[in-house]
């Protein structure tokens, strides 16, 4: 296995919540491995005539109080380890939002830079024909992820609908709104992030109007948590990084001209009025908020010393190492782990799931609303738990929702 493999990772923070909460072996033997693993070759015929085969997987972690739910990745650098510990945060994340779903996760290892949308729809619908009698709306609800959008979702339940020989807006969530889809999906990690965010400030006594925060990934939850920044907190983003490099203005950036750079060029580097840093120097600065939303992996023991800010919100899965963590532990400052943090897109996609059952749908405000006090509540019962069992707040999440998992196998007499 690759070094920081994040499958050991993921197995390594279960080992650890198991001596806090004093789990039984065979709770611990059950919930250290996926309960479903598929993986499919996934043939597709390219605009040149010739025919190309895909590797895919998708992964049930475990689904005792649910329906497992994960998003699909299409990656160059997919792995099975990467989709089975995306799986296992899947089933955490939604145990600790108290939501009645298990975990899941799938990917397809690909460089959609290089496919035209025809070979990405083709992609899409194949991947979907060789999977499609392992997920269903009662069994597995897959939705979007990296390189991964609303478009390619209506593609692939359109076609589970033809394979099943009826509509089925519910197979799939992150669908455009005119086929099932939820207002307010578009923003909801990165608003979900925003309400942790607000509720860890409140506990820290900071004001957020006078904070500066440095987002590094500025994708689709990056450039939401920007935008959000100033207008939920009336605060500074001084720094934004995208796989090129970032950019820095202690004055804080124009978000709206360096959204528009990117659109135009790409990137956000060579923004107007912005000197160019690395990625690494994104994690660096002086700030008060640091919003990791890139991939895995990219705070360890070799820069997590270096850190200077009081927050740091975990928007991406996975950014921080286990020994990186007890770095910022000992430092003192104040994580949000990922998924806490970004658990507003789960709890949008089962408002969606929700709303697809009903075929009644509610307005933006109503979604907003119900995310709040879900995630407010989530936020607190972490904290409430790091101090009850005076450990770190991913511990503290990992304790309430693996108890939870861990309660309804023993219910359900898994154990």
């Amino acid at each position: 296995m690759e070094k920081n493999n994040p499958f050991e990772i993921t197995q390594k923070q279960l080992y650890m919540c198991a001596k806090v909460l004093n789990l039984e072996d065979d709770v611990v033997r059950m919930l250290e491995n996926p309960m479903q693993q598929v993986q499919v070759s996934v043939p597709v015929k390219m605009d040149n005539g010739t025919m190309k085969v895909f590797q895919g997987f998708r992964i049930i972690y475990n689904n005792v109080l649910g329906p497992a739910k994960g998003g699909i990745r299409f990656h160059p650098d997919e792995t099975i380890d990467t989709v089975r510990a995306l799986a296992a945060w899947m089933t955490w994340k939604s145990a600790l939002l108290d939501l009645p779903l298990g975990g899941g996760k799938g990917g397809i290892i690909c460089n959609t830079k290089e496919l035209s949308q025809g070979e990405l729809e083709r992609l899409s619908r194949s991947y979907i024909n060789c999977i499609w009698k392992f997920i269903g709306p009662d069994v597995d609800v897959p939705a979007p992820d990296v390189y991964t959008t609303p478009q390619m979702m209506a593609w692939m339940m359109d076609e589970y609908s033809r394979l099943s020989g009826k509509n089925q807006f519910g197979v799939i969530t992150g669908k455009p709104v005119q086929i099932g889809g939820s207002v307010g999906r578009g923003d909801a990690t990165a608003l979900g992030g925003m309400y942790t965010i607000r509720e860890a400030a409140k506990e820290l006594c900071m004001d957020l109007s006078q904070a500066k925060i440095a987002i590094q990934g500025f994708g689709n939850a990056g450039s939401f948590a920007a935008r959000l920044s100033e207008q939920l907190f009336c605060a500074k983003v001084v720094a934004v990084s995208d796989s090129k490099g970032g950019i820095y203005n202690p004055d804080g950036l124009n978000i709206p001209e360096v959204l528009k750079h990117k659109a135009k060029t790409g990137s956000v580097i060579n923004a107007p009025c912005t000197q160019t840093i690395t990625n690494d120097e994104v994690l660096e600065l002086p700030v008060d908020i640091i919003i990791a939303a890139a991939l895995q992996n990219v705070i360890t023991k070799e820069n997590a010393g270096n850190i200077k800010a009081t927050i740091l919100a975990e928007l991406a899965n996975g950014p921080t190492t286990p020994e990186a963590d007890e770095i910022l532990y000992a430092n003192g400052i104040h994580v949000i782990p990922d998924f806490l943090c970004n658990a507003g897109g789960v709890t949008v996609s089962y408002f969606e799931m929700v709303q697809n059952m009903y075929m009644f749908y509610w307005t933006a405000e109503e979604v907003n609303e119900r995310l709040e006090r879900k995630m407010i509540k989530a936020y607190h019962e972490v904290f409430d738990a790091s101090r009850k069992y005076n450990v770190t707040m991913r511990m503290g999440a990992y304790s309430v929702a693996v108890s939870r998992v861990a309660e309804a196998m023993k219910i359900r007499g898994w154990v």
